[in-house]
């Protein structure tokens, strides 16, 4: 009997082989499913047995300013977050100083950070290159280290992670000290700043004044005078009394020209004293103003002006003073001190990586990816169809 015979009646037996080929088809359906299925048990075997543990230590810190005058300014950061956010800028400096290549090469130095993270770990986290430059030693360090603001308590956290609680612990310890060092040297830098330049200003206008007051001195001594004004006046006094004489015996004069001759000695002895006294009265005329210059006029007015120069620089001198003990002042007061909140602890346990939930979000992302394409690839085959 041919196996033909034992067909069916009425049924074309080369029809009978194509049932199975419904199996690939079904295998090509459904592959992403598959293909996801598998990814997630390979990274549910990393993440749950093979993927090292981290450790995690802690820091906490906050920057404060002794300038008590800067509270009373506006400041719109603090109106929408409900905070003080004076020292916010320097928050901010601070957390760019401690992910910046300097602070990364002080670390390495001091810790030897590249042979910590390429000689432990699994081999999906370490670091591959162990000689790694430090440019592309960066991105690594920054993903095994945050340094986050808290922008409503105005705390800057910072969180370290190593392979053993001892090298997290010196990563933040150290991060700490050297972001507190450079805040704080960075303050005491412009303070020095400032106030050198106001010493040096004192310095120039002492200098000045006493030049200028030399000036007056030495004009004084050339002179001969103390005071040209206060000798212009005396002769200005001597002038008038000599006047006020002159008129008196003009008087007299004319009252014996009444019942005396001219020429009789009287009358003669007045006119020699009013000669007298007109003659000096020109001599003390003369030494206030003449054409030649050389005056008392001249001496008050010259003297006059060293004199007020001297006391502008002399007030000038003052101001300077006064602005550097204000601008030590200031100075002291607007230094900024990195308090530390919570210091960096020894972790007990390992925080990272974060195992079940690593997983969850690689299976439920593979399983999502795997589905939009499966929905792209039947639209595709509906329009091909």
């Amino acid at each position: 009997m041919t196996t033909d015979s034992l067909a069916t009646p009425g049924q074309n037996p080369a029809a009978q082989p194509a049932a199975p080929k419904k199996r690939p088809a079904l295998w090509k359906r459904h592959k992403l499913m598959a293909a996801a299925l598998l990814l997630s048990l390979l990274a549910g075997v990393y993440w749950l047995l093979l993927a090292s543990d981290r450790y995690v230590s802690e820091a906490r810190v906050i920057i404060q300013r002794s300038d008590l005058t800067s509270g009373q300014t506006m400041d719109f950061t603090s109106l929408l977050s409900g905070v003080a956010g004076g020292s916010r800028p320097d928050q901010l400096l601070m957390r760019d100083h401690m992910l910046s290549l300097d602070m990364l090469r002080k670390l390495d130095a001091q810790l030897k950070l590249r042979e910590h993270y390429s000689s432990q770990g699994d081999w999906l986290s370490r670091l591959w290159d162990a000689q790694a430059p430090l440019e592309k030693f960066a991105p690594y360090f920054r993903s095994r280290v945050s340094v986050e603001l808290d922008e409503y308590a105005g705390v800057l956290a910072i969180k370290a992670q190593a392979y053993t609680p001892e090298m997290a612990q010196a990563i933040a310890a150290a991060m700490v000290a050297d972001g507190e060092e450079t805040m704080n040297a960075m303050a005491h830098a412009l303070a020095r700043e400032q106030v050198n330049f106001l010493e040096g200003q004192v310095t120039t206008m002492g200098e000045r004044a006493q030049a200028k007051r030399s000036d007056l001195l030495a004009y004084q001594n050339r002179k001969g005078l103390v005071s040209p004004q206060a000798t212009a006046e005396n002769v200005a006094a001597i002038v008038n009394r000599l006047e006020a004489q002159l008129a008196e015996l003009q008087t007299r004069r004319s009252s014996l020209l009444g019942y005396l001759q001219p020429g009789s000695a009287n009358v003669v002895e007045l006119n020699l004293q009013i000669e007298a006294v007109q003659k000096q009265i020109g001599t003390e005329k003369a030494r206030l103003t003449a054409p030649g210059g050389r005056t008392l006029n001249a001496a008050v007015e010259e003297f006059q002006r060293l004199q007020m120069e001297a006391q502008f620089a002399q007030e000038v001198y003052q101001t300077a003073l006064t602005a550097l003990e204000r601008g030590r002042v200031e100075a002291t007061r607007t230094l900024k001190k990195v308090s530390v909140l919570q210091s960096a602890g020894m972790p007990e346990f390992p925080l990272e990586p974060r195992r079940l939930y690593n997983l969850i979000v690689f299976v439920l992302t593979a399983f999502l990816l795997a589905g939009v394409l499966q929905l792209l690839g039947a639209i595709v085959r509906d329009h091909k169809d």
